[in-house]
């Protein structure tokens, strides 16, 4: 058995020259994921309706050192999967990493829930995931040489949730399902299928639970009861994993959901 990674065991993280799609790239982990990829050397394809927001966000991308193109486009059909896995090849000529960090959440408690919001979450979170895959996974197999696929999952696809979040937990179990699914399809080929987990992290939308006024300080520390490492998560702990999920480090490793959780799922 060869040794040679050895003599630079960070090339096993090296993802220069790689092109990866990212959808929901205008999102909190989107716009992480698209950066820390660029930053890393990778070319990206950045997909999201938000045209402005995806304007500002291959800027970045662009600054940090990896070429970005923008389709603005949500993976809600087939006919817009396919043509963002098109953009991938039309531009830099072949896909090696799709990250999907598209999706959805509308809290309600199941007796005042209206079922086309469970529907719609069920359809941003688990169908428009199946439906990215399936895109990619048919361009990774033209091309014979694998590829990565990362999904978003979530601690709430393995543990339930008091507040209102049937949807949302029986759609992240699902994505779970098709990740693990997917894992044991696609090894044969080559194609690495994970999921990323993370807990609350800080975005725009939970910045709340970071401040120190009174419900900031009453919420945070009741969640951090659960929580071994004391403290909500950051941006580069989810880097770090992605990172992981999208090179050649993790070609063992298929078919799993990574929780970046701060030990929150181990008890």
């Amino acid at each position: 058995m060869s040794e040679d990674f050895l003599k630079n065991p960070a090339s096993l993280f090296d993802v220069r020259g790689k092109i990866a799609i990212v959808t929901g790239a205008t999102g909190a982990f989107g716009a992480l994921a698209a950066k820390t990829l660029a930053a890393s050397g990778a070319d990206v394809v950045i997909a999201a309706n938000n045209a402005e927001g995806l304007k500002k966000l291959a800027a970045e991308c662009s600054s940090l050192g990896g070429k970005a193109e923008v389709i603005a486009k949500r993976p809600s059909s087939e006919a817009n999967c396919d043509a963002i896995v098109a953009t991938a090849v039309d531009k830099f000529g072949s896909l090696d990493i799709l990250v999907v960090a598209s999706g959805q959440n509308k809290v309600s408690k199941i007796v005042d829930q209206k079922t086309e919001d469970f529907l719609d979450v069920m359809d941003a979170n688990v169908t428009q995931s199946w439906l990215m895959a399936r895109s990619s996974a048919r361009q990774m197999i033209k091309q014979g040489r694998g590829g990565k696929i990362i999904l978003m999952s979530s601690a709430r696809g393995l543990l339930g949730h008091p507040a209102g979040y049937t949807a949302y937990c029986a759609s992240k179990s699902a994505v779970d399902g098709i990740t693990k699914a997917l894992g044991c399809e696609l090894g044969g080929a080559g194609i690495t299928v994970n999921a990323l987990g993370p807990t609350v992290f800080r975005s725009p939308l939970t910045e709340w639970m970071f401040a120190d006024d009174e419900r900031g300080k009453t919420v945070r520390a009741g969640f951090l009861t659960r929580v071994p490492k004391g403290r909500l998560g950051e941006p580069e702990d989810l880097a770090g994993p992605l990172l992981f999920l999208a090179s050649k480090a993790s070609d063992f490793y298929t078919g799993h959901i990574l929780y970046a959780d701060g030990g929150y799922t181990a008890g």
